[in-house]
């Protein structure tokens, strides 16, 4: 008898229809999953194969617009979900009410990055609650609790390079840890392992069933540094763990994080998925198509839409999605920036929030913003072959790979965000969402000759908001804060004098923060209003709990 391994995780709502949904599934064999909900909906899939394992996302149709109703899974007519013996409430899909009434409800949007999943030695959390589980417990335990509407998990859902002492015990058990790449993930059995133990918590297993989710990967998911430069590929290239690393890792993310960012029309049109359930084994299906996206980036798109009543969500590839040579490098290549520019523009008033999720942030510390840039001059030759080899060390061993670090890419964003904020038909906020600095900030970007030229007329802000669950050492966080210095920032101008680099496009200004825990944002999105949450874990006598750090209304006066 088939037995339930993995999920269920409830992945897509449909707002344009209100009646359909996918839920994502781990069988222990082959079998027939099958949901079916209190209202009559349903839906079945048989499994697909890949590496020895069982998988169903399974699209419910038939789910009554604007209401609550519980599920169960079944796999070949036998309940597997929800166990008999569950202390949480039944799993259930939330559907938006279509066509959305003049007075919709708000749409609520959380969102975090970076969870190291490990579970806690002996009960002692060492870096403290998990914001995932406190959000858990209190929308378990508070039948009243407001839940989200989505969580978006923006990169760093599992980490490949550091392995839990439970997972490293595994993988030990299968290789000899002396031979590279030691206890970090070498193929598709031991990521397997990574998301049971992420995924198997039992408040982020239920939590998870029963709040939608949209994923991005990010560099951990597969190493450090995840195409940092093309020396750092190279490198990476030359070694003879390195393929099948990657390959692993991307076809591990297309099977539980990718499919199911998808629409069921967008499910049925993808001649991959299509290709892998045909097969009665995908795995070498699907082993070529991940070969296929590390050797040609254009044979893949990560990137993908989401709509929300009137809030648009673009969640955006910075990592697969580079152009890495030196004197051409870009965070997106062509086709990406053209889809990311089109998806934009588009449709200009038919919705009031757009939405731009990306793993690595567009507004820095001004500190942190100009070493980038000065590095990246560094390495682009501006200041002769020897500064170039050292400052392609430095930007390994400082992580100087974000938005900054490709300044073409930087002043390019910066400009297609202002002109999707501004003229006719524009949104009310336009909010990049990001992770991976471990802490949260709110930057506001400030715009030059802004009477000239046409200021935006939407609130444009960064929202950084990171980690879930991990650390800070001490000496990076004094060295984020004084990054937002007025010290900060006369430093950060002398390394762009040396590094030739020129004023970047605007300036910007911290609005909040820095905030440093294992914490969420929560945007409440509400006809063409905004207000923004942040909450933070906190260890009590009665278990973890979310405190709010802030509360704060985006757009008064607009």
């Amino acid at each position: 008898m088939a037995g339930l391994r993995l999920g269920p995780l409830l992945r897509y709502v449909d707002w344009e229809s209100g009646s359909r949904a996918t839920v994502w599934v781990e069988a222990s064999r082959p079998c027939t999953a099958e949901v079916r909900c209190a209202d009559g909906a349903a839906g079945a899939s048989p499994t697909f194969a890949v590496e020895g394992h069982h998988y169903a996302l399974v699209v419910v149709t038939g789910l009554t617009p604007g209401s609550t109703t519980p599920y169960e899974v079944l796999l070949d007519g036998h309940r597997v979900w929800p166990p008999e013996d569950s202390r949480f409430p039944p799993s259930s899909i939330t559907t938006p009410a279509v066509p959305q009434p003049e007075e919709a409800g708000p749409v609520r949007v959380a969102f975090g990055s970076c969870r190291w999943a490990a579970p806690p030695a002996h009960g002692h959390d060492a870096i403290g609650p998990d914001a995932l589980d406190a959000l858990a417990t209190r929308l378990a335990s508070d039948p009243e609790a407001i839940r989200p509407d989505v969580l978006l998990l923006l990169g760093d859902q599992v980490y490949a390079d550091e392995t839990s002492p439970a997972t490293e015990r595994r993988i030990a058990a299968r290789r000899d840890l002396d031979e590279a790449p030691g206890a970090e993930v070498a193929d598709y059995e031991e990521y397997t392992h990574l998301y049971d133990e992420s995924w198997l918590d039992p408040d982020v297993r239920w939590l998870l069933s029963t709040v939608p989710s949209c994923m991005i990967f990010d560099d951990h998911d597969v190493i450090d540094d995840w195409n940092t430069s093309a020396a750092w590929v190279q490198d990476m290239r030359s070694t003879p763990w390195w393929h099948e690393r990657i390959v692993s890792g991307l076809m591990s993310y297309w099977v539980y994080q990718h499919l199911g960012n998808l629409s069921p029309d967008a499910l049925e049109a993808d001649p991959v998925y299509a290709a892998v359930r045909a097969a009665p084994d995908g795995t070498e299906t699907l082993r070529g198509h991940a070969a296929s996206a590390d050797a040609d980036p254009t044979r893949a798109r990560w990137s993908y839409r989401r709509v929300f009543g009137r809030v648009r969500l673009l969640m955006v590839d910075t990592r697969a999605a580079r152009t890495l040579e030196e004197q051409q490098r870009s965070m997106l290549r062509d086709e990406e920036a053209r889809w990311l520019r089109e998806e934009m523009l588009a449709d200009r008033g038919a919705y009031d929030h757009l939405l731009i999720g990306t793993s690595l942030p567009w507004l820095l510390p001004p500190l942190v913003h100009d070493a980038e840039t000065w590095n990246a001059a560094l390495c682009g030759g501006e200041r002769g072959e020897r500064w170039a080899r050292f400052g392609e060390k430095v930007r390994r061993a400082g992580d100087l790979e974000h938005w900054a670090a490709f300044p073409a890419s930087f002043r390019w964003l910066s400009e297609l965000l202002r002109e999707a904020g501004s003229g006719p038909g524009a949104p009310a906020t336009v909010c990049v969402l990001s992770g991976d600095v471990h802490h949260a900030y709110i930057a506001e970007p400030q715009w030059p000759d802004a009477a000239r030229e046409g200021a935006p007329t939407a609130h444009v802000l960064q929202l950084t908001c990171s980690p879930v669950h991990n650390s800070i050492p001490g000496y990076i966080r004094t060295g984020f804060r004084f990054g937002w210095s007025r010290a900060g920032r006369w430093l950060g101008r002398a390394l762009a004098w040396h590094g030739r680099t020129g004023s970047p496009p605007m300036r910007w200004r911290k609005a909040g923060g820095p905030w440093f825990g294992n914490q969420l944002m929560t945007l409440t999105l509400h006809g063409r209003k905004a207000a923004l949450t942040l909450v933070q874990a906190r260890a009590r006598p009665t278990g973890a709990q979310l405190e709010t750090v802030l509360e704060r209304t985006l757009t008064s006066n607009r």
